[in-house]
């Protein structure tokens, strides 16, 4: 029997022919799919996507050093300061 942290239904499965010729499953790690923003849902280019790569880098490198980094791309990050602008005038 499996690990009980891999028994939860979000874990993959896939079947792998082993060379004794039999079929096993093996669980396999989803990769994931990147930083979105949060209005719009378009990928972050300034985010790296590899879960692998963004594990082993500094807190600094995980996301841009600005306002609003890594939650809200450039375009609704600029709305957004133009809607604030407008309102304190």
């Amino acid at each position: 029997m499996v690990r009980p942290a891999l028994r939860a239904g979000n874990v993959k499965k896939k079947m792998v022919r082993v060379p004794s010729g039999e079929t096993r499953m093996r669980i396999v790690k989803e990769k994931t799919k990147g930083a979105r923003c949060a209005v719009c849902g378009k990928k972050l280019n300034a985010v790296p996507n590899d879960s692998n790569k963004l594990r082993r880098l500094p807190k600094t490198k995980k996301r841009p050093e600005r306002m609003y980094g890594g939650v809200l791309c450039h375009s609704c990050l600029e709305k957004k300061i133009k809607e604030e602008v407008l309102l304190v005038d």
